[in-house]
């Protein structure tokens, strides 16, 4: 995060880290759901794909709890949703508007991050 852009305090830097783990972290969970889609498609075994997104996202919900609850909470309604018994294409369709609902609140929170603890320059 040294790079350009603007720079922020502790806190701040400590926020983004988090979010920017967890941004890649919901990228590879979007990819095992769009492998999962071609199993759905291609009338395959979901299971391997529905454990490896257990897997990834039960610690992402845990990192996130502390500074993110609301995100932390989508997260968890993700895995919930993940376990329950509706057909595959049913889902499917709700991992896939889970996925983009992560990815569009941690978006946000990233924003309000850099806003809220960007350093002030020092005046003279």
């Amino acid at each position: 995060m040294g790079g350009p852009g603007p720079k922020l305090d502790g806190a701040g830097l400590a926020k983004m880290a988090v979010l920017e783990e967890a941004l890649h972290t919901m990228a590879l969970v979007h990819g095992h759901v769009e492998k999962m889609g071609i199993a759905v498609k291609n009338k395959q075994p979901t299971a391997v794909f529905l454990q490896a997104i257990k897997r990834i996202l039960t610690p992402l919900s845990t990192k996130l709890k502390m500074q993110f609850g609301m995100i932390a909470d989508q997260v968890a309604a993700m895995l919930l949703a993940s376990t329950r018994g509706a057909s595959e294409q049913a889902r499917l369709r709700s991992m896939r508007e889970s996925v983009a609902q992560i990815k569009v609140a941690l978006e946000i929170a990233v924003a309000q991050t850099v806003t809220k603890h960007q350093e002030k320059a020092p005046t003279a």
